[in-house]
Formats: structure tokens, C-alpha cells, sequence
């Protein structure tokens, strides 16, 4: 079949090889790295990517794939860790490396016939790795090397496996995208197939074939990805979707009432409104973590998703916008690498759901997810607004959630989302929001002395969501965020600025 299987063995790369293959137009899954060889086969991927990893292959506590794996005649290329795994497996040798190689080195090429089809010799890649190959297994050819890795590459063409010591799929890497339409196309075969159109025609199928005659809701939260699961389900089985929008209280000023008129009107959903504000506060009532506040908001949407289909009756399905990087975040089932946060959608959902979910989004990054909405009718404006969390302001609110929280946290925002949009950098960021701590700091105004609470301004930029670096904002704007929120805002006088790229930050603070 036409599809890239990447096995993830803990590398922080693992999801931009996958991203790197969708951008190469062909549609790519991450799995653990020990899925069971009658899944792999099951699943018919014509390619297999073996991910980098931060363990030594000799370690014994150190992640293996089966080793059946490397005689299934599926075309295979690992990555670092992944080629130091093809060498260990297949009779090589791995030792750890007298000096190690972080950073930028320079490929000597020795032969372009098959990986490297293309390249320029001396090429730019970048390398993350202590360890190396001493020796090469029996059958294969070192294809190129740098001064420190005397096999940088390597490659069996009989055996269809091939193995780089550096990281084809980062964006240090001059000629990595090269790489890896090498090995999908030239060398294992695959076609350019993957591409909105055609998911939206794969996905109608499924979703029909999944539902058939039976009812579906959908929570809406407001964001884009909600409203895109939505209009893809309704495109399959029409007048059997319900979605059901909810005000919980968490939601930015006027922001319930606008959009339930915009999802009724412009997008001719089938939408029911339900007001329950103090029903989540209720139950936010000294709830600090923040994990236990994504599990009760979690919770309570689905109560209120339960309560809504007994009274329209017969509802089997619940949809929802969970995104491949909610899945990502919130599991460690890809493979060795550990959970960062629950997301609701994923994180927060009862043991005895009486739904069977119903996610067309699961496998997709937030951009294809914006690429997809702009097939499906979605203005641009709509699309490229800010993703906002399911959970509302209450993942911005350091601490426990209450009416002044809100206010104090909801008021800044909507200032900082003023001032970005008059500076006209709106379309640059990917975020941009306000997050309310719980430290109060001593500060006079009008000679008073105040003893209030402090507000941190986060405006990231990022492509995708996984990896972002802090906006450096000009001092003349965030000295006109913090003169408004200090002077407009009740109960809050000082503003602190996030620079804290993510890694090792997440762009929310919970």
C-alpha cells in the first residue's frame, strides 16, 4: 500500500519525519516501535521509517524492534538510532563513539546511485549522536561519510535497507527532504497520493461505512478543528449529525453567542446550544492540577453530550476534533517517549463511554487540518485564527478557576489580541493570549500601595504546534500589553513576558 510506517524508538524527531513524508505528498503513521510483525504486515506499509532514539543499541534495557522485521521485504531506512539498529541486528558492530557528534557536519558522498541520488557533495546534515558504527553488516555499502562517522551511510539494495547516521528530517539538514523522497520513491516505489481531496473522499467513505444510518453528535468548542470534524461528517451522512455547543463558562468575551449564530447560519449545522457555566465552575471548585481540571471539564462535556442524546434518542456515535499532536501529547503508546498532558478530547473520556467515538481528524497535523477546512469552505479568517484550548481559560488560569479569575484572565486577552492585531502581526503568530499566575507582587498606583496578581503575555510563533519559539515583540508593543491590562484590568499590576521556547516549554502553561 501507499503509506510510510515510522516506528517510534523515543527519538524528539519522531513526529517531523512523519510530517516530512505528508509533505512529500504521501501519507505516513506512527507506531511503537514493538508492534507486533502481524500488524505491521496487517497494515501493508510500502516503506518502513525506523525513528532515532536517545538509548545505545548494546544497553539492555535499550527499545528492539522484532527481528523478523528486517526480512519482511518491506524497504526500510533508519534513522541514527535506527541505523545503529539495522547494524546491531544484522551482524555489525555499534560502539560508543570516542567523540560525540552534535550539530552540524559535512557528508562526504562516496556513491549517489541510491539514497543520495542528487545530493551535492559536502552537503549540510545534522547529527545527534554518541555512539557509531565500527562495523558494517555483511552485504552492505557505505554510501558516505563525515569526519567523525566513517559510516554515515549506509546501504543494502538486495535487502531493500538502508541506514543514515544523521537527521534527515530536520530543517539543519540541506538536502534531508531529498533523502527521504529518495527512499520513498525512487528506492521502495511509492506514489505521490496523499493530499486533502483525496482524504476528504477516503474519510466520507469511512465515516458512512462506520455509521451508517445511526445518529452522531459533536461537541463544538469553537476551534477550528471541532468545526472541520463537524462539516467532514455532515458532508458524509447529512441531517444524522447533531452538534451540540456548549457554555461552560470558559469560553472568551462574546464568544458563546457569536459563534452559535455563525455554526446555525453560515455553515447550516444542526446545532444545539447548551448553557451550563455554573455547572463547570461547580465542579472546578478547588481543582488546582492541571491535569485534574482538563479530566473534570473532560467529564462534565461528556455528561452533558450523554444527557443531550437521551433526549434526541438513539445516538451511537460522539465526534470529535482530536488532532494526531492531541494524540501524540497526551499518550505514550507510540513508543518510548513520555505523555506531556491530557487533552480533553483524549485524556478526559470515562472508562464507560456509551459512544463509539467517531474522530476523522485523529491522524492529521493542525496545518493539514487548515488545509482541509479551506477544501471544506472554511474562510481563511476562520482558518487561521489562534487554536484555543478545549478546556477554555481554565488551562490559563495557574490554579483554581472562579468568576474573578476569569474576568481578570478573559480582560487581558482580549487585550493582548487587540494590541497584536493593530501591530498587524496577528497572521504571523501562531498564539497569542494571556495567562494568569497565582503570585501576587507588591506595586503602587496612584500612591497606594497594591499587593496583586500577575499576568504572563505569551505570543509564539510555529508552523505546526509541536515545536515553537517565543515572538520577539517590540518593546514599544508590550509596553502598550502591559500599560492596558495594568490600568484596565482590576486586580492585576505587574506583566511578565514568556520566553520559553517549546521544547522545553509547551506553548499553553497547562
Amino acid at each position: 500500500m501507499n503509506k510510510a510506517l515510522i516506528l517510534d524508538f523515543g527519538s524528539q524527531y519522531t513526529q517531523l519525519i512523519a510530517r516530512k513524508v505528508r509533505e512529500l505528498s504521501v501519507y505516513s503513521e506512527i507506531h511503537p516501535y514493538n508492534l507486533p510483525l502481524e500488524k505491521i504486515k496487517a497494515l501493508t506499509p510500502g516503506a518502513i521509517i525506523l525513528s532515532g532514539g536517545p538509548k545505545s543499541v548494546y544497553e539492555a534495557d535499550s527499545p528492539h524492534p522484532d527481528p523478523g522485521l528486517f526480512q519482511l521485504g518491506i524497504p526500510i531506512l533508519g534513522i541514527c538510532y535506527g541505523l545503529q539498529l539495522i547494524a546491531h541486528h544484522l551482524g555489525g558492530k555499534v560502539e560508543k563513539a570516542p567523540r560525540k557528534e552534535y550539530g552540524f557536519a559535512s557528508l562526504r558522498i562516496l556513491d549517489r546511485h541510491g539514497l543520495l541520488h542528487g545530493l551535492n557533495d559536502k552537503t549540510q546534515v545534522w547529527m545527534s549522536h554518541g555512539d557509531r558504527l565500527e562495523t558494517i553488516p555483511e552485504g552492505f555499502a557505505i554510501t558516505a561519510r563525515t569526519s567523525n562517522s566513517k559510516a554515515a551511510v549506509i546501504e543494502n539494495r538486495d535487502l531493500k535497507i538502508y541506514g543514515v547516521q544523521f537527521h534527515p528530517e530536520v530543517a539543519h539538514t540541506a538536502e534531508g527532504k531529498k533523502v527521504l523522497a529518495n527512499f520513498l520513491f525512487r528506492l521502495s516505489g511509492l506514489k505521490v497520493d496523499w493530499n486533502m481531496k483525496s482524504f476528504i473522499e477516503q474519510k466520507v467513505k469511512e465515516i458512512q461505512k462506520e455509521v451508517g444510518q445511526e445518529k452522531v453528535i459533536c461537541g463544538l468548542s469553537g476551534g477550528i478543528d471541532s468545526l472541520v470534524a463537524s462539516l467532514l461528517i455532515q458532508k458524509a451522512v447529512g441531517r444524522q449529525l447533531y452538534c451540540i455547543f456548549v457554555n461552560n463558562g470558559l469560553l472568551r468575551q462574546g464568544e458563546y453567542e457569536n459563534l452559535l449564530q455563525e455554526f446555525r447560519q453560515k455553515f447550516a449545522l444542526q446545532v444545539i446550544g447548551v448553557e451550563a457555566q455554573d455547572r463547570f465552575l461547580d465542579r472546578l471548585r478547588g481543582a488546582t492540577s492541571p491535569e485534574k481540571k482538563r479530566q473534570i471539564i473532560g467529564r462534565v462535556f461528556i455528561e452533558i453530550f450523554e444527557e443531550e442524546a437521551k433526549k434526541l434518542g438513539g445516538v451511537k456515535f460522539l465526534a470529535q476534533g482530536t488532532i494526531y499532536p492531541d494524540v501524540i501529547e497526551s499518550t505514550s503508546v507510540k513508543g518510548p517517549s513520555h505523555r506531556i498532558k491530557s487533552h480533553h478530547n483524549v485524556g478526559g473520556l470515562p472508562a464507560n463511554l456509551q459512544f463509539r467515538l467517531v474522530e476523522p481528524l485523529r491522524e492529521l497535523f493542525k496545518d493539514e487540518v487548515r488545509s482541509l477546512a479551506l477544501e471544506l469552505g472554511v474562510s481563511r479568517e476562520l482558518i487561521h485564527q489562534h487554536p484555543f484550548p478545549g478546556p477554555g481559560l481554565a488551562v490559563r488560569i495557574i490554579g483554581e478557576v472562579n468568576q474573578n479569575s476569569l474576568r481578570m484572565v478573559r480582560e487581558a486577552e482580549a487585550i493582548v489580541l487587540e494590541e497584536v492585531r493593530r501591530a498587524r502581526i496577528y497572521n504571523k503568530l501562531w498564539q497569542a493570549f494571556a495567562v494568569l499566575l497565582p503570585v501576587r507582587s507588591v506595586g503602587v498606583m496612584g500612591d497606594q500601595r497594591t499587593y496583586q496578581q500577575v499576568v504572563a503575555i505569551r505570543l509564539v510563533e510555529s508552523s505546526d504546534g509541536m515545536t515553537a519559539n517565543w515572538y520577539q515583540a517590540p518593546p514599544e508593543l508590550l509596553k502598550k500589553i502591559s500599560t492596558r491590562i495594568v490600568n484596565e484590568v482590576d486586580g492585576v499590576n505587574r506583566v511578565v513576558y514568556d520566553i520559553t521556547s517549546k521544547p522545553p516549554g509547551t506553548i499553553e502553561w497547562e
